[in-house]
Formats: C-alpha cells, structure tokens, sequence
C-alpha cells in the first residue's frame, strides 16, 4: 500500500522531470544516425537482426506461414525498429562513457541493459519479491484468522475488516504483477494494465482507509462511503483504456487519492490508542523516504540497478511491516469484540 501512496506526491515531478530529459538521447544525430542506417541494412556494426526481414506485425511480406516469425519471440515485439534502437543505445553510450560523460534517456528511458530479452531485469525481479510479499502476508492474515483467533458460532471471524483486507490482498498482488511484467516489456498493453491495477489498488486503499479509521461497521453506511468512489475509479480507468490515455489527468487522480488516504492513516495513527501504531507510522515515514530515490532519479548502475529498482527493493520490508500491522489490528479488534461478548 505504502508505495501507492507514496509515489501519488512524486509522480508530478518524476514525470516532468522524464518529460524534459526525453530527448536527451534521442535527439543525439550520431544516435539518430545509427538507427536510420539500422532500419535501412538490419545491421548496427557487426550486429545483424532477423527481426528487420519483418515488418512490425511478424510476417514476410508476400511469404507463406512457415516464414512469419515464431510466437515466443514476436509476444516481445522487439522488432526491428526496437532491436536498433537498443544497440545504437548501447553502442552511443560506449562512446560517450570513452568521453567520459555520463548516461543520458533515450525515448524517456535509461539505457538499461536487457537479460533474455527482459527490458529492466532488477525491477522485474523485484516487483517479483513484492509480489511474494504481499502472497506471504495475505497468507499469514489468512491463516491468523481461520485457524489461530477465535471464530464466532457460523465458523465466521470475530475481525469485521477480514474480507476488505482480502481484497486488498489480491489487488496488491494484481498490482505489482502487471508492474514485473511492465518492465519487462514496456508496450501499449503493459503500460495500461500497469496503471489500471495501480489506480485500481489505490481506489480501493481509499475506501478502506475511510471505513476503517472512521470504523464504519454498518454495511449500508460502507456501501454509500465505497459506492461513488468506486464509480469514479471505474469510470476513471475506462477513460484511460478506451477514451484517452492522459498521464496528467492520471497523475492528479492519483496525487488526491494517494494524499487523501494517507493524511486519513497518519491522523488516525495520531489519536488512536492501536498498540501498533508505531508500525503504521514507520510505514508512512519510511515510504515517504523511500520516495526521495524516486526524486533523484540516477541512471541504472551497470545498466541495471537504478533509484526506480531501489525503490522497488524498500517497499518489500515495508509491506512486511504494513501486513504485520493488519494482523495486528486483527488481533486487536478480535480481543475487544470477545470483551463485550463475555
């Protein structure tokens, strides 16, 4: 949750930083050069690529199925225009290093380097340890309610959150496994499920932020509190699939949602008497730390770790520590609702 939250403050500077370096490298002629050359002979040095004997949809013109290029290469689309892109990249920017200068974007991006074809490896295997975060700690909250705290007579729990934390669960691992298949290929289709499942799993943190500080109980009372968000973060998404993709609109949706809920946590973290609200406090300071990697953006070291992959490497303790303090609100509840009962 804390990255979510945390990267809405951010996201409009990160993006107008991105924005104002984007042709850094792009705009290089040596660079310009190399790719014009490229598309023309499919060669950049000693490098040649089959993918430039095929137009951007696969297929030989005018030749039979059995020349089109195979399925588990093409679901990449690295074609042509990508694979020169990339070795004039990486070929430029040897020549700059020699110079000694330092790396520059190209398109909006740094020059990662690619392993088995996987566009930026680090962030890939690390939105993959995220992912397994957020399994272990449903799993745990799962396990902590049906077999470890008291159930009531209809086999139910005690915790009145257990099935919005449910939810939760498998947004956020929704989430961060279209965010690992995003950077392992940065196209049209990634990029919108990337983002969807990010506004999706920030709606609904909002609305589970408001139930649960305000301790909303009443089931008409969440659905008037949940029903008009989630048409907005609906709609919201339906725009940015089928409408217009519009990074600004989408960043401001998401600065107010992401500011939103976590002035509501850090409030209630304020007043409340939780016995865990320490850890809700290290989640909102620590993400927001976190968060100055996003802000000084430095290039991909070896052309592979760089502030966006450490970033990625900070929330896994932090959705540690955000589950631990959901299995502990749990706990909590479940021990005050068996007092009025007894």
């Amino acid at each position: 949750m804390v990255d979510r939250y945390w990267i809405a403050f951010f996201a409009v500077f990160v993006y107008l930083v991105r924005v104002f370096e984007a042709s850094v490298g792009d705009a290089d002629p040596l660079y310009r050069a190399c790719v014009e050359q490229c598309e023309k002979t499919g060669c950049v040095g000693e490098r040649c690529f089959p993918h430039c004997k095929f137009p951007s949809d696969g297929a030989v013109v005018d030749s039979p199925w059995y020349l089109q290029e195979p399925l588990y290469l093409r679901w990449k689309q690295w074609d042509c225009q990508s694979d020169c892109r990339y070795y004039c990249m990486l070929d430029r920017e040897k020549e700059r290093e020699a110079l000694g200068n330092g790396p520059v974007k190209y398109h909006g991006k740094w020059p990662f380097k690619r392993v088995y074809g996987i566009q930026e490896p680090a962030s890939v295997a690390l939105s993959a340890l995220n992912l397994a975060m957020q399994f272990h700690g449903w799993l745990s909250f799962f396990i902590l309610l049906n077999y470890k705290l008291p159930l009531k007579p209809n086999k139910k729990a005690y915790y009145e959150y257990t099935c919005l934390w449910h939810i939760y669960g498998l947004l956020s691992m929704n989430s961060w496994f279209w965010s690992a298949v995003f950077h392992s290929r940065d196209v049209d289709l990634t990029e919108k499920l990337d983002y969807s499942s990010a506004v999706a799993l920030l709606g609904f943190s909002l609305i589970l932020a408001i139930l649960r500080s305000f301790n909303v109980r009443v089931e008409a009372a969440r659905v008037m509190v949940s029903a008009p968000l989630l048409a907005f973060v609906t709609t919201h998404i339906l725009y940015l699939n089928f409408y217009k993709f519009d990074y600004g609109w989408n960043m401001k949706v998401c600065v107010v949602m992401g500011v939103a809920q976590l002035l509501i946590w850090a409030i209630w973290a304020g007043v409340t008497r939780h016995p865990s609200r320490w850890k809700l406090w290290t989640v909102v300071v620590g993400g927001g730390l976190a968060m100055l990697l996003e802000i000084y953006d430095f290039p991909p070291y070896e052309g592979f770790v760089d502030a966006h992959a450490l970033w990625h490497a900070t929330t896994i303790p932090l959705s540690y520590i955000w589950w631990s303090f959901i299995k502990d609100d749990a706990e909590f509840q479940t021990a005050n609702l068996l007092k009025k009962v007894k």
